[in-house]
Order: C-alpha cells, then structure tokens, then sequence
C-alpha cells in the first residue's frame, strides 16, 4: 500500500496517466498542426511535479470504499489533476500571477513567446487567451479521462453527479473570490468578514481540494450511504484547514517551496480569514497600512515586510492557526465516527487520518 506521509509512488503512477493521456489526446490536435504546440505544452508544464493531493483523495476515497488497486483507479484519479489544471490557469489569468510552481506562468510564457518571435498585436492578450484555452482544454480532458479510465461504467455514474457538480460550484468560487475583491468589506464587521472568508474558500477550494475528489472516490467505489456524511465533514473541515495554511504561505512562504512570489495575495488584495484578523486586532495606524497597502499592484518587499510585521504582531497569524488546529481536528473526528459506524476499510482510512498533517503542513 502506498505510504501515507509519502505519497511518491502513488504520484509518479498519476504523472505517467497524465502524460499518457496529453500524448493521446495530442493526436487529436496533430491535424490542425504544429502551431498548436505552445497550447499542447502549457498544460504539459503545469501538470509535471504537482502534490497530486486531489487524485490521492479521490484513490483513497475509493480504496477506503473496499475497492481494489487498478490503473483504471489511476486514470481516474489523474482526471482531477486535469481538473486543478483549469482552475489554475485560469485563476492565474484573473490574478494575474507571473509565477506558478517556479515558472512563468503559462499566459506569462506564452506572452513571452510573441514578444520573441515578433508577433502582431498585444502579447499580453495573446497570451491570456492562449491560457485560457488551455484551461479549457484541461476541463475537456478531465471529462474525457473520467469516462474512459477503464473502470465500469456501472461504477463511473455512481460519481458522475458529484463530478459534475464540483465542476460548476468551482466556477462559483472562482466568481466569488474575483467579487469579494473588488466590493471589499466596507460596513461588515468580523463575523461577517471571516464568514464572507469562509464561503470563498468552501467553494473556491475546499470542495474541490478533499471534499469532492474523496466522495466521488468513495460513491465510485459504492462506500455505504452511512459513511458519506462522515467522509464529507472531514472533506469540508481539512479542505478549509488546507485552504487557510494555504494563504499563510501565500503571505509567509517560502518561494523556492511555494512555486509563487510571496505576497502575489497581497497585491490581488485578497480578502481572506488572515486580513480579517488583523483588520480586526491591530491599532489604527497598522490598520490604515494594511488598507493603504493591500491591493497595491506595486507592492515592493518592504511593504510586504510591513503587513507581514502587523499580521504576526497583532495576534492574526495565531488566530489563523488556531483556526487550522480546529479543523483539522474536526477531520480527525469525522473519521473517528466512521470507524465507529464502520464499513470502510481501515487501512485506507487510517491513510485518509495521516493526510490531515500531509495537508496542513507548515511548508508548500
């Protein structure tokens, strides 16, 4: 069985059906020509040398329903990392993100590409439409491995629902978070900042993250209708859990771990738990900088030293990661419950029980 805290060789089987499936898929676009090839490789790039969280959950969601090992299992997981694929090259695009997992990312790249080989017209908006169809092609590939992973198709439209759900409520988040930014927080207090916060995350990565990926794992795999609950709340709570030590890095992280220049969510003036801590901890003057400087484009080191300074020294950072200590231990208990019901194999859950610290770890 794969290890828990080391998920290498559960990846390295994900990464090869990934590719397996590019290279086939690539046939299809051989007739319209070689010029296709910058597209072809924007997803290629951003899908080498992922966590592969999202296919984990969704192999171990299915193993933990009594299901066997199989490479169709393996395809089937591989189909959300296609799935992560999309929403990333199309947050980077409404981010407008320079890095991702240490490289240019790919509407950047292929921006790069025009300007170097001396195309017409504005390489900015070429290269976000080229990311965009990447994106695109991502969702559509997604679609087609889940369907033609190998698996039964009896077993296939027991998740079917769900995947196509987690598909749109994706969506939704990632509208909700372009909105949250830009109407902003003016007249709400904490509760409603933190809650607004909270939706945002749920929609935009919890689901997606642990929550969807292990149910649909799990209904693929015909876990019983009594489990399902369970699985869903340790989803939920380490999917937030995820998400909020998410956004600590996005602030703190080191780069060369993280893939992405801390302090990219500073300057996107993301309103996240963090922000609505030290809005509500710090003195006047810390809070007059954080809304001075938090969605400045322009955003140099020294004002990312600046809020760094008053999120850790108003108390903001240990109330984040109080708040990651309580899911975290929410999860933990959601599956004590389902060993307490049974009928899931204990194996795979006690693998589900060690991705809590995988999760929440304090590094990317």
């Amino acid at each position: 069985m794969t290890s828990p805290t080391d998920l290498d060789a559960l990846r390295r089987r994900v990464q090869e059906a990934i590719d397996a499936h590019i290279a086939a898929a690539t046939l299809a676009l051989s007739e319209v020509g070689d010029e296709i090839t910058p597209l072809v490789d924007a997803v290629s790039r951003l899908l080498t040398g992922g966590k592969g969280l999202r296919a984990g959950f969704l192999y171990w969601g299915y193993r933990a329903a009594g299901g066997m090992d199989s490479d169709a299992l393996v395809r089937l997981a591989a189909s959300m990392e296609f799935f992560q694929g999309a929403a990333l090259l199309h947050d980077d695009v409404m981010d407008r993100s320079d890095m991702r997992r240490g490289m240019p990312s790919a509407h950047r790249a292929v921006a790069d590409l025009h300007s170097s080989r001396g195309w017409a017209g504005d390489g900015a908006r070429f290269g976000e439409g080229a990311a965009i169809l990447a994106g695109d092609l991502c969702l559509t590939w997604c679609d087609e491995l889940y369907s033609t992973c190998g698996l039964p198709a009896e077993e296939l439209a027991r998740g079917r629902g769900l995947f196509d759900l987690m598909r749109t409520q994706l969506m939704g988040g990632q509208f909700l978070d372009l909105l949250e930014s830009a109407r902003g927080w003016d007249g709400l207090d904490l509760d409603s900042r933190i809650a607004s916060a909270r939706n945002v995350i749920r929609y935009k990565s919890a689901k997606y993250t642990i929550e969807h990926p292990l149910l649909i794992g799990a209904r693929v795999g015909d876990a019983p209708t009594s489990a399902l609950g369970h699985l869903s709340d340790y989803g939920m709570a380490l999917g937030e859990a995820f998400q909020l030590r998410d956004d600590l890095l996005g602030v703190f992280g080191d780069p060369e771990a993280t893939g992405k220049p801390a302090g990219d969510d500073l300057r996107e003036g993301k309103r996240t738990v963090l922000v609505a801590f030290a809005l509500h901890l710090a003195g006047d003057a810390d809070r007059a900088a954080i809304e001075a400087l938090l969605g400045r484009e322009d955003l140099d080191d020294g004002g990312i030293a600046c809020l760094r300074s008053i999120f850790t020294n108003s108390g903001a950072v240990d109330r984040v990661e109080e708040m990651i200590a309580m899911r975290a231990d929410e999860a933990r208990a959601a599956l004590h419950e389902v060993g307490r019901i049974g009928g899931l194999d204990t194996d795979a859950v006690a693998v589900l029980a060690d991705l809590v610290g995988v999760s929440t770890a304090r590094h990317a």
